[in-house]
């Protein structure tokens, strides 16, 4: 890999994880687009710890609070305590992906020989998730924040996001969707995704690692390594800026974003 395309594939991957557009079909569609060979997995699983460690450390000190309070709620001096109740609603939002994961996961790696095909399943999930996102944006209540969600709610989010395993879906696109179904704010659908999103990049993560240790060939380090900082780097700023803004400026800027790519996707592919 030259430094042109670690940049690039770096930056998008930054850019897109933890946008509502789908990271997964952004580094499928880039390598085609710019003319480079698809990459390597060593550098997907690089790039995507970079993002891992960009959203633990944006959220660093929610995940200290939450993570003493789970464990003062185990041990009984803190039973009622809002981040601890937080913290679960997230480990029950994760378990879906424990049950789902690796079969769906599975059943996409039949499609992936077919180029043409996995295009279209991108166009399909990329227009489709993004008219139900703008749906959600303009039908749920906006009244709840994070803390309020129910475990009901939580299965809810963890349940729909591992359709995303499917590319063109977005993890962060469906699990906002879901948590603005049901009443959280944009700031709150956003953070409550952000947060589930360290198990479950961590649980993919451990999956790609075990694929990537069995697979025979060299391992670029130098490339990884520029890989997942510059990753980390884009990652942070994304998160920082977004939450900043998402009340202000609304789902609907995405879901155009998505309605556009995927309608090119549909053009180039069956013209």
């Amino acid at each position: 890999m030259d430094s042109i395309q670690i940049a690039l594939l770096a930056f998008v991957q930054g850019l897109t994880e933890f946008l509502p557009i789908s990271s997964s079909a952004h580094l499928i569609l880039t390598p085609p687009l710019f003319g480079f060979e698809l990459q390597s997995l060593a550098f997907d699983v690089a790039v995507h710890l970079g993002t891992l460690g960009a959203v633990i450390t944006y959220f660093r000190r929610e995940l200290a609070a939450m993570s003493l309070a789970m464990l003062g709620a185990l041990t009984g001096r803190s039973p009622g305590s809002t981040e601890a109740r937080l913290g679960w609603m997230i480990v029950l939002a994760t378990l879906p992906l424990l049950v789902l994961g690796l079969p769906l996961k599975a059943l996409l790696e039949l499609l992936r020989d077919d180029a043409e095909l996995i295009a279209l399943v991108i166009a399909a999930t990329t227009i489709g998730f993004g008219l139900l996102l703008w749906l959600a944006d303009r039908t749920g209540a906006r009244k709840c924040d994070e803390y309020a969600l129910s475990w009901r709610g939580a299965l809810v989010i963890g349940c729909l996001q591992t359709i995303a395993i499917i590319p063109g879906t977005s993890r962060s696109g469906i699990t906002m969707t879901a948590g603005l179904f049901l009443g959280l704010t944009r700031k709150a659908a956003s953070r409550f995704s952000f947060l589930l999103s360290i198990p479950t990049i961590l649980l993919a993560g451990a999956v790609e690692t075990k694929d990537l240790l069995e697979a025979p060939g060299p391992v670029d380090w130098t490339a990884l390594w520029v890989g997942a900082l510059l990753s980390f780097m884009v990652a942070y700023l994304t998160i920082h800026f977004f939450l900043r803004f998402i009340e202000r400026i609304s789902m609907f800027p995405f879901v155009v974003y998505r309605l556009f790519l995927g309608a090119l996707i549909l053009f180039v592919v069956l013209r």
